[in-house]
């Protein structure tokens, strides 16, 4: 462990020339203390580290110095297609392994090349959550991560909405959606879909499993995907919406809303269009239609138009009262 951590803080100078020890601290995710130690044992193994004091001081290395020790590592290799999604990397315990590669990479490449591609990370990020919600706790993750790798079965507890329940898997994959971790894997013959928070015990087996000959896991969750989209949206509602409604649909119902205001009518003369959106049963439907309050009515069908009335009926009475 010491002797990579060497390696990164002598990358990290190489690649960011001067840095306080603070600085490198914070990269390395180390005391200040354990940074004049490595610095020590880099000079004492004859790499030219110089100390530059005052308040725009700190460590560099020598003029004209670089060091070609950047082979990858294979879990740095494999850590590499998280670049740019530092959280997820954390998440599966890779957040200094994908460090070390991307120090290893960028002190591989031409002086230009390297410059243009921290300028790249100084200006583009990717922040794969929603917004107003906090990240699962997935403290499973690891070890299922592994176990993908790994092919081996796991024996998980899982809590499901009609209870909880038992049984063997053969890990297939992990996929990120939306801030949330799910695991593909195949249980009783089938592929099933586990979200990974919702796991509450993993424990190997001892036993290793041969992947499903020609699976492929992108193309799985894409069918998986537009089955649960057709399940969920069991009916299409008829709405009238006002200039402000037709800015919250999309904002409310994503990408069904905004193919909705596609294919939206002609506006009358308040500005106001008739839409055809999916909907999910309607007890569902119901609580996500409320969110448009007042800029959206209910045209049909005619259960669904009922049903938004009476919620808002009792809403009124509710709110009423003295």
């Amino acid at each position: 462990m010491r002797a990579d951590r060497l390696l990164s803080l002598l990358l990290l100078l190489q690649n960011r020339g001067r840095m306080t020890a603070p600085e490198l601290a914070a990269e390395l995710e180390v005391s200040v203390r354990t940074v004049y130690r490595d610095v020590e044992a880099l000079g004492a193994a004859g790499v030219p580290v110089c100390a530059d004091r005052g308040p725009e001081g700190g460590y560099r290395l020598m003029d004209g110095y670089r060091t070609r020790l950047t082979g990858l590592t294979d879990a740095e290799a494999a850590s590499l297609f998280l670049a740019g999604m530092p959280g997820p990397a954390r998440d599966l315990g890779l957040g200094a392994v994908l460090a070390s590669a991307q120090l290893k990479v960028q002190a591989a490449l031409p002086a230009e090349l390297a410059g243009q591609a921290r300028r790249v990370q100084e200006r583009f990020h990717l922040d794969a959550p929603g917004w107003f919600r906090e990240a699962d706790p997935v403290p499973c993750l690891e070890p299922v991560a592994a176990a993908v790798w790994e092919r081996r079965v796991l024996r998980v507890h899982y809590r499901r909405w009609r209870g909880e329940v038992r049984r063997e898997v053969r890990p297939l994959g992990l996929v990120l959606k939306g801030g949330i971790w799910y695991l593909v894997a195949l249980a009783e013959e089938t592929v099933r879909t586990y979200r990974v928070s919702r796991l509450l015990a993993v424990e190997e087996t001892g036993e290793l499993f041969d992947r499903p000959v020609g699976f492929d896991l992108a193309a799985y969750w894409e069918e998986s995907s537009r089955r649960l989209e057709a399940a969920l949206h069991q009916g299409v509602a008829r709405l009238r919406l006002s200039p402000r409604g037709q800015r919250l649909l999309p904002m409310q119902f994503g990408a069904a809303g905004a193919r909705a205001l596609q294919s939206a009518g002609a506006p009358d003369a308040d500005g106001w269009v008739e839409v055809e959106l999916p909907v999910e049963a309607e007890a569902v439907a119901v609580g996500d239609l409320l969110r448009l309050g007042p800029e959206a009515e209910v045209l049909g069908p005619p259960g669904l138009r009922q049903a938004v009335a009476r919620a808002v009926a009792a809403l009124a009475d509710r709110y009423g009262q003295p």
